[in-house]
């Protein structure tokens, strides 16, 4: 088993470079199956989530081929109808291989979806916008099944009963390929939905409106091949940013597109972080403790819910009271039993969290609840006194390119271990 050991108490200083956004990435590469040639697509992250899905489509009889380390060219021509294997239940976005399968060969049939427990998280909206494009869709035994009335799939009005970033993405990679026009209302806003819309345009799509509350897509007999690069992660930019401002230091945070992290970075400053936009890079710089603030998760523009329990560890660390409402997700305060193991003090109520900041946190042993919370966790043994493990790091690589490697680039005393596993009675399995 293998954990993460941090030293805290060091200032960070120096620059980091951040990979290609996780949440455009594993929509983007099921996409490049609706081509009917070869994709090139540039700055995919180094990540398990990534790994799993290169794999599966490599299964399902996609030409998969390594141009470099963040680079890969994806061949789908003439491409047989397959079925992903199970393995893909294992994260979140398997359900863009619904959209992409059925817009390409009228069928699909997927396993559910995994992830991160962070809360009820229904693909209802998904399934909704299916059934209006012609779909039969049934869940049976652990599975998506959708198969197309007519053989293809045709345009539909769709009005979102919630915003989903994961249906609106699902309905375009199904309706780019449907015959006439398909419309999404109350559709999600996040960078990486327009960045599916850029990668599907330049293959030949015609997507229209990404980035505002109303999609049009206009449906395409075939697309064609072409060459893409995926924008940079806000959210793992967001996370360097919290460190550094939770260690104190002074970073250069690059590769970025500061509107993307703009109400992140707000927040910072409200919190004391000087932050200066270089136009492709944000520096941060932070000295002393870090004063209160207010937070409520929304939707894009709004604050991500993805940055929540790094931001809520910062706040942990801040002098007074702060309020953090969590709007998007159920259940992702779960992580703050884990920081008070460090000393942080935090009443949860559903879904707010009262904070009140204490002067430091001390070293313990702490797991990583999920994706974001492995994050905080990591964020806390920075700015904590002594030494803190993390277990269950695998959360943590579904999303973070190189994450001990890029902190140690910026002086943190961070290491990864591999220690024996016990069973229940103490023996070592090892």
């Amino acid at each position: 088993m293998t954990q993460l050991l941090i030293r805290g108490g060091r200032r960070l200083q120096g620059s980091v470079e951040i990979s290609g956004a996780k949440n455009a990435a594993v929509a983007i590469l099921p996409a490049a199956l609706l081509v009917d040639g070869e994709c090139r697509i540039e700055n995919i992250p180094q990540i398990s989530d990534v790994t799993l899905l290169l794999e599966s489509m490599a299964d399902m009889g996609a030409e998969v081929r390594t141009v470099n380390r963040t680079t890969m060219d994806i061949g789908c021509r003439d491409l047989p109808y397959r079925e992903p294997g199970p393995a893909m239940g294992e994260i979140r976005a398997s359900y863009y291989f619904i959209g992409a399968l059925l817009g390409r060969f009228g069928k699909a049939r997927v396993p559910m979806p995994g992830g991160c427990d962070i809360g009820v998280r229904p693909i209802d909206q998904h399934l909704k916008g299916m059934r209006a494009m012609g779909a039969e869709v049934t869940v049976e035994s652990g599975f998506v099944r959708a198969e197309a009335r007519n053989g293809r799939l045709h345009g539909a009005n769709i009005y979102l009963d919630v915003v989903s970033v994961g249906a609106t993405m699902n309905i375009m990679l199904a309706a780019a390929l449907a015959k006439g026009k398909t419309v999404i209302e109350n559709a999600a806003r996040e960078p990486h939905i327009v960045d599916l819309a850029n990668f599907l345009n330049a293959m030949g799509a015609d997507v229209r409106g990404a980035g505002t509350s109303v999609i049009r897509i206009l449906g395409t007999d075939k697309l064609h091949g072409g060459t893409y690069t995926i924008i940079p992660d806000q959210i793992e930019a967001g996370t360097y940013l919290a460190a550094t401002a939770a260690a104190g230091g002074d970073v250069l945070v690059k590769n970025v597109i500061p509107k993307h992290l703009f109400s992140i970075t707000a927040k910072l400053e409200e919190m004391g972080a000087e932050i200066i936009d270089l136009g492709d890079a944000v520096r941060i710089r932070t000295e002393g403790p870090l004063r209160t603030a207010n937070v409520k998760t929304m939707p894009y523009p709004g604050f991500p819910t993805d940055m929540q329990p790094q931001i809520v560890t910062c706040l942990s660390l801040a002098g007074g009271t702060s309020v953090v409402t969590e709007d998007v997700w159920d259940n992702r305060f779960k992580y703050v039993s884990e920081l008070a193991k460090m000393g942080a003090k935090i009443q949860v109520d559903g879904k707010t969290a009262v904070i009140e900041g204490v002067k430091k946190l001390s070293g313990a042993t702490v797991k990583a609840c999920d994706l974001r919370a492995g994050a905080a966790m990591v964020i806390a043994g920075l700015a904590a006194e002594g030494v803190t493990r993390i277990t269950e790091i695998h959360h943590i690589q579904r999303g973070y390119e190189e994450m001990v490697e890029k902190l140690q680039g910026l002086g943190a005393d961070i290491r990864e271990e591999e220690v024996q596993e016990e069973s229940e009675s103490g023996r070592s399995l090892a």
